[in-house]
This record gives structure tokens, sequence and C-alpha cells, in this order.
């Protein structure tokens, strides 16, 4: 078999590929959208709601309808410890209406000497708030390396869901966050805020 003919041969073969990246790359964006429709990631897309006082809106700022702006709730933040190192929010609560997106950060710095994995469970407060508390960036329930003396800065970005209970003006998100390996922490039962408690 000819040089020339080898060549050709490679170059359909490169071509083959090229081609295949290029249809995998037209395709990953419809995939994406697919994957966040099933596991409810990114619900709110920024393209279509874009965020009130947000750089990148502009002067065309589209709100989001769903806003209750005739309610607003108090969401404070907690972190708790299970272990040699800090971790905190960066503000302690924030005044959201429902519908609202929301985000606030966390500080975590790993002060031992030795690199660890560590990873944190979230907690809320009332109860009854969890499953209308919907997370579209969370650090949480993924394990995180961290050198020693290394520090972090993670996001959580919210949203709270308008169908939650008019009873409910406060609620407490608790992270807790402990060292993957040793033993895991039960997760923290936080106060429950005057006039949240459920009605008997």
């Amino acid at each position: 078999m000819s040089v020339r003919t080898e060549n050709v041969k490679m170059v359909g073969k490169l071509a083959v590929v090229a081609a295949g990246m290029f249809a995998f790359g037209y395709a990953l964006i419809p995939i994406y959208k697919h994957i966040c429709e099933m596991t409810g990631i990114n619900i709110l897309s920024l393209s279509e709601r874009q965020v009130p006082g947000s750089a990148s809106t502009g002067g065309d700022v589209k709100l989001n309808t769903q806003v209750d702006t005739s309610r607003t709730i108090t969401v404070e933040f907690d972190a708790n410890s299970r272990g040699p190192w800090e971790f905190k929010p960066q503000q302690r609560s924030v005044q959201v209406h429902p519908g609202e997106l929301a985000t606030v950060m966390y500080e975590f710095q790993n002060v031992q000497n030795r690199a660890m994995s560590a990873q944190a469970i979230p907690s809320y407060a009332p109860h009854q708030a969890a499953a209308h508390f919907n997370k579209l960036e969370c650090f949480c329930f993924q394990q995180y390396t961290l050198q020693a003396g290394e520090k972090k800065q993670w996001p959580v970005a919210f949203v709270i869901d308008p169908k939650l209970s008019k009873d409910v003006t406060t609620i407490t998100l608790s992270y807790t966050f402990f060292e993957v390996g040793s033993k895991t922490p039960a997760a923290p039962t936080a106060a429950v805020a005057a006039g949240t408690e459920p009605r008997s």
C-alpha cells in the first residue's frame, strides 16, 4: 500500500472524527436541556426569566411573572461543622419573594495540616418547607477534597415555590459539613421560627 493511499485513508478517518465531534457538540444543548428537565436542575432558564438587577440583563429586564411580590419570606442560613475546619454562610439571612431566584455563598476552609475530603447535608425548618425549597445550584451531596489550608466558596441558588403555605414566613436552611470516611452525623434539627409551627 502506497504512502498516498495511507494518507487518504487517514484524512478520511480524521474527517469522520471531526464530523462526529461537530454532531455531538450540536446535539449537546438539547441533550443537556432534556437531562435538566428530567432531573429538575436549572428549572429556571435565565434566557427566558431574567433575574432583576442582573448585570447580564442590561436595560431589557424580563421579570419572572411567577414571583409573588405580595409575600416576603425570611430565609436564615446555618452552618454546622463536625470537625476542625471553618464553615459559614457569607450572610445569615435574606428576604425573598416566593418564585424569586436568590443566591447565597458559603465559605469553607480546611485549617488542618493535611488534605481532607468532606461533604454537606442540608435540613430545613419548618419541615414542611423542604418540599417547596427548590435548589437550582448546591454543593450538598457532593464530595470535595481540600488541601491543607485551602479555602473555597460555594453558591446556593434557590427558589421558594409560591405554593408554600402562607403561614410560613421564615425558613431555616441548615448545613452540616462532615469529613467523608468518618461517621456521618445526623441532620441537625433547626429551631422552628415563631409562627411557623404546623397547626394542630
